[in-house]
C-alpha cells in the first residue's frame, strides 16, 4: 500500500491486470482502516462516470469497526491511464479479475472474516453478476446495492427493440459513440461548484459524463438481461433506492429530491431476481447515489444500512474457498 490522493488515513494498492487491446490495464484498491477493527470489511464499487471520493461513507463504517475498501475499476478514476478509453468495457465480466483480486486482498492478505460488498448504479449490476458467478466461493457475506442499474431508463421501444439493434452495432463497432448525450442535471445537483455540497475531480466524473459507446451499451444490456433472467446470490442482499425518479433534462429544484439518472421502479421490479433473501429499502428525497443525498436523507440511509448489517452480518463468516476461480464468460 502507498499513500492515496485523499491523504491519511487512506492508502492505495495498484492491481496489475496485464494488458488488453488498448495496452496495460490496472485497477486501484483504496483502503481506510478502522481504529478499532472487528474483523469485518466493506468493499465499495462505484458506478458509471464515477470513482471513489465519498469519504463520509468510509467514516460511517470505520466508526463501527469495519475496515473500508473502495475499488476504482479499470479505466475509471485512479485507474484510468492516458492510452485508455474512459469507463469503457465490452463485457461486464471483464471486471471480475479486479473484484477477485480485491476480495483476495481483503480476505486472505488482510485477514478479514466478514466482507460486505456494496455497489452503486452500474457497480451494483457488476457486483450482482460477480456475486452470482462466485456464489460457491464464499467470498462475500452480504451485498448492499445502492440504486443499481438493472434496466435502461427509457421507454419500452428504446429499452428493447432499439437497444437490441444498438447491441448488434456494438459487436461490429464497439467504440462507436452513440448520440446519447447525458444531461448535466445530476452532476449539477452534486458538485459544490454548481448546486450541490460535494467536491470531486470533474476530469474523472464530468457533469455530462463520458461518451456512451456501442460496445459498452451492449455489455450493460447483456448483463441486465442475465440479471432479469434470474440470479442465485446466496447471501443477504439489501437493495436501496429513492421513492421517485426525476425525468427532466433541464434543471429543476425537484432534482435534488429524486433519482435523476435511473427509473427506481425498475430496481424494485427486478430485485426479486437477485436471490432468495432480499431486503428492499426506499428513501423519500434520495438522490441516485443515496449516500450523496441531503443530510437528513443520508442519515436515514446509513441508519438502515447499519441496522441491516448488524442483523444479517453479525453472526459470523461464511467459509472461503482457497482458490478464486477465473471469470466465466
Amino acid at each position: 500500500m502507498e499513500p492515496d490522493l485523499l491523504g491519511p488515513p487512506y492508502e492505495r494498492h495498484t492491481i496489475d491486470l496485464g494488458s488488453d487491446d488498448e495496452g496495460p490495464v490496472v485497477a486501484t484498491l483504496v483502503r481506510r482502516r478502522a481504529e478499532r477493527p472487528t474483523g469485518r470489511a466493506v468493499l465499495h464499487v462505484h458506478g458509471f462516470v464515477d470513482y471513489f471520493f465519498q469519504t463520509h461513507v468510509a467514516d460511517f463504517f470505520a466508526a463501527r469497526g469495519w475496515d473500508f475498501y473502495a475499488l476504482d475499476l479499470r479505466k475509471y478514476g485512479r485507474s484510468l491511464l492516458p492510452h485508455q478509453t474512459a469507463n469503457f468495457c465490452r463485457d461486464l465480466g471483464d471486471y471480475f479479475p479486479e473484484l477477485d483480486a480485491a476480495a483476495r486482498i481483503v480476505r486472505t492478505e488482510d485477514g478479514h472474516d466478514t466482507l460486505l460488498a456494496m455497489g452503486h448504479s452500474t457497480g451494483g449490476l457488476i457486483i450482482s453478476l460477480w456475486a452470482h458467478a462466485r456464489r460457491d466461493a464464499g467470498l462475500i457475506d452480504g451485498l448492499f446495492l445502492n440504486s443499481p442499474f438493472f434496466d435502461l431508463n427509457a421507454p419500452w421501444f428504446v429499452r428493447r427493440p432499439l437497444a437490441a439493434a444498438v447491441a448488434r452495432l456494438g459487436r461490429r463497432a464497439p467504440h462507436r459513440v452513440l448520440p446519447l448525450a447525458l444531461p448535466t442535471v445530476y452532476g449539477e445537483s452534486l458538485h459544490a461548484d454548481h448546486r450541490g455540497e460535494w467536491t470531486y475531480d470533474l476530469a474523472w466524473k464530468p457533469l455530462a459524463g463520458f461518451p456512451v459507446r456501442a460496445g459498452w451499451l451492449d455489455a450493460v444490456r447483456t448483463g441486465q438481461r442475465r440479471l432479469r433472467a434470474g440470479l442465485d446470490i446466496p447471501v443477504p442482499v439489501l437493495l436501496a433506492c429513492s421513492t421517485r425518479s426525476f425525468r427532466g433534462r433541464k434543471w429543476h429544484e425537484s432534482a435534488t429530491l429524486a433519482d435523476a439518472v435511473l427509473d427506481v421502479e425498475h430496481m424494485v421490479r427486478w430485485a426479486p431476481r437477485l436471490g432468495q433473501h432480499i431486503t428492499l429499502a426506499r428513501f423519500d428525497g434520495g438522490l441516485h447515489d443515496l449516500t450523496l443525498s441531503g443530510p437528513a436523507v443520508r442519515e436515514k440511509v446509513f441508519a438502515e444500512v447499519g441496522r441491516w448489517a448488524e442483523a444479517f452480518l453479525a453472526a459470523g463468516p461464511t467459509a472461503i474457498h482457497p482458490d478464486i476461480p477465473r471469470p466465466r464468460h
